[in-house]
């Protein structure tokens, strides 16, 4: 009586929102139907709107929208770019490959640009301070122009010395662009990349989340790690710009990775994939030539450059790695820091190992995330009771991202083996055809797990604590927000 008394018009408000949050709650139900994803994802996202008022729409709103209808570079801009950086490819059967690694070329260029390249030389760094090591030499013997894309961008000691050299090459005539994930880089003070900006290096974050547009940007990420300087040299890989790859941080170890730089055709690629997010961003379409010199009498191996993402109807890199393991005969090799596969991707990889397949998966005994972690050993069971091994990296973090099946296909990237990047974040990876650059990563492969794993067995695994289990059953319901 009270209440009516102060608010008389409160049962009408009431209505009146109950009456707005229905509709908005049969709209989004509408939308989810409509847009005819797995039923079982669908009915779930249902369930959620139906069951928990309010909160149900704005998880859904956050983490339950699809960009399959966005482009990220309309289709003029998309012929032209593809026309600059000469992206054809050559008859497949000219190339001396297996049979199994000509269809995935194939899927590859039915998903995207058309291009495999046949002539590059590729150097392989798991330690950081290699790695930085080289790529600070190469920025700063660029010369026209640097385009330079990290997920983390971190103003620590390395980002620091990263940022000079990009101030200094912008202070020489050099065009220096960055490419900075905002959600990635949230931590980072605005105030480095504004110095950045005021020194003449067009630095700028993907999707930059703002008040008006979180729900819209919030859960799209950009995940991607790509340099390319002058067009003549190229990386991909796993690892950020941050401390934590060359010294460590609180106490631990210098994470383990993998990254690549690559001289030749390739590189052309990696332009591609960085014109794309640059045109994305509402800036100008990139037409920047790309022309590597290989060095005399050197090793040289055949590649291709896939972007994936949210954005795509069809998510090149979730098919690319479907299709290899269903085609492996011998092994499949991987490495990843979180294992949270799609049901088609577990069931591929379950049939490989029962029908004699040596299917080996490896990640870190102590990731960078204990819910992450708990979602990852989640799977461990049904693993071991498909034969498959499972080794658990035990020395430090284990970041690295990579796939290698049989004796000619290895793929590295910034992919990781996981919901969120087969479905929510831009990614770019290199697919490597070469029977001596995957014996090299095999090698690689080998010795992590001779010198740094422990291999678990189903005996040991089910006498772990029911807490535990508790915990990875609790954290596998996140897996694909996570």
């Amino acid at each position: 009586m009270l209440l009516a008394e102060l608010f008389p018009y409160a049962n009408a408000v009431f209505y009146v929102f109950t009456a707005l949050y229905i509709i908005t709650a049969i709209g989004c139900i509408i939308v989810v139907v409509s847009e005819n994803r797995n039923p079982v994802r669908s009915l779930a996202w249902v369930t959620v709107l139906l069951l928990l008022p309010v909160v149900g729409i704005l998880v859904y709103l956050f983490f339950g929208r699809s960009l399959k209808s966005v482009m990220m570079i309309s289709r003029n801009n998309r012929m032209k770019r593809s026309g600059q950086a000469s992206l054809n490819t050559p008859e497949s059967s000219n190339f001396s490959l297996s049979e199994s690694s000509l269809q995935i070329i194939n899927l590859v260029n039915s998903l995207g640009e058309p291009h495999f390249f046949k002539t590059n030389q590729v150097d392989i760094f798991t330690e950081g301070e290699a790695k930085f090591s080289q790529l600070k030499a190469d920025l700063l013997a660029a010369k026209k122009y640097i385009n330079f894309q990290y997920y983390i961008f971190s103003a620590d000691t390395i980002g620091k010395e990263l940022a000079e050299i990009l101030i200094q090459k912008a202070h020489e005539g050099v065009k220096v662009r960055v490419i900075y994930d905002h959600v990635g880089s949230w931590s980072i003070a605005s105030s480095f990349f504004k110095h950045l900006r005021e020194e003449g290096v067009e630095a700028y974050p993907f999707l930059k989340v703002t008040f008006p547009q979180l729900a819209n940007r919030l859960n799209w990420r950009n995940h991607r790690k790509v340099v390319v300087i002058d067009g003549e040299v190229g990386y991909i890989g796993g690892m950020n710009i941050a401390d934590r790859y060359v010294t460590g941080e609180k106490g631990y170890k210098a994470w383990r990775d993998t990254h690549l730089r690559i001289v030749g055709d390739a590189v052309k690629g990696l332009q591609f994939s960085f014109a794309i997010d640059w045109n994305f961003m509402k800036r100008m379409l990139l037409d920047q030539p790309c022309t590597s010199t290989l060095a005399p009498n050197a090793e040289t191996v055949g590649m291709q450059i896939v972007i994936s993402g949210p954005t795509q109807p069809l998510n090149a890199m979730s098919m690319v790695l479907l299709r290899a393991i269903s085609q492996a005969q011998k092994c499949i090799y991987i490495q990843t820091p979180y294992f949270l596969p799609e049901e088609s991707m577990k069931s591929a990889l379950q049939a490989a190992a029962l029908s004699g397949v040596d299917v080996r998966i490896m990640i870190p005994l102590y990731p960078d995330s204990k819910i992450l972690k708990y979602s990852s050993l989640s799977y461990v069971k049904e693993c071991l009771a498909a034969d498959i091994k499972v080794l658990l990296y035990t020395e430090r973090m284990l970041h690295a991202k990579c796939v290698i099946i049989d004796d000619e296909f290895v793929t590295t990237g910034s992919t990781n083996f996981d919901f969120r990047s087969l479905e929510h974040n831009f990614e770019c990876n290199a697919l490597i055809y070469s029977k001596s650059f995957c014996t090299k990563m095999k090698a690689i492969f080998l010795a992590d797990s001779e010198q740094s794993c422990e291999e678990m067995t189903l005996e040991e695994w089910v006498k772990r604590p029911l807490s535990q289990r508790a915990l990875e059953s609790s954290s596998r319901l996140l897996g694909p927000v996570l």
